[in-house]
């Protein structure tokens, strides 16, 4: 789980530390173990400074920012064996994303696992471990450590073909869809 440190300004102006501690909004998946997402901090379209006090990651509805908005998400991705062990359940485990990550987790194809596409341009840094970016056709790319990702809306999934997790940090932007 990550440390969350939030800056905002005393009362007399100063700027000073008035969070510090894991974000509020952090699960570690029951049905799909070793998954854990984390939403740090989101936007409107149009944020203002400097910080109030308020909290804004409680009162996030989606997961996906509206355009102009935005996301910071952390997320620890287990290795894809976890999905093939015995007793894993898609059904809960679909269950459970929908109910952790609203307005994303619906964005995931049924008949494609992990695959998906937002209307957002993701900024995307590789933490810790290996991962590998599918995208159509069978083209792939293998990110290692300190690389970033410059997604922009087109159709993906994360495959963890590791043994170990996988951290990533990701900073979705909202986006208007060009037809």
């Amino acid at each position: 789980m990550p440390r969350r440190i939030v800056t905002g300004p005393t009362a007399d102006g100063k700027a000073a530390v008035v969070e510090d501690g894991p974000p509020p909004r952090t699960n570690a998946l029951e049905h799909t173990p070793g998954f854990v997402s984390s939403l740090v901090w989101a936007t409107p379209a149009q944020p203002t400074v400097p910080f109030d006090g308020t909290d804004p990651t409680p009162a996030v509805t989606s997961y996906a920012p509206e355009p102009g908005a935005t996301r910071v998400i952390h997320l620890v991705i287990p290795p894809d064996t976890v999905y093939a062990s015995e007793g894993y359940d898609p059904a809960a485990a679909v269950a459970e994303r929908l109910r952790t990550s609203p307005g994303l987790a619906e964005l995931f194809e049924p008949d494609h696992p992990g695959m998906h596409t937002t209307d957002t341009v993701d900024y995307g840094v590789l933490l810790q471990g290996e991962i590998v970016l599918e995208l159509d056709d069978g083209n792939e790319v293998t990110l290692a450590p300190g690389d970033v990702v410059v997604q922009n809306g087109t159709r993906h999934a994360w495959r963890n073909r590791s043994t170990s997790p996988a951290t990533l940090l990701f900073v979705l932007i909202g986006a208007r869809r060009n037809s």
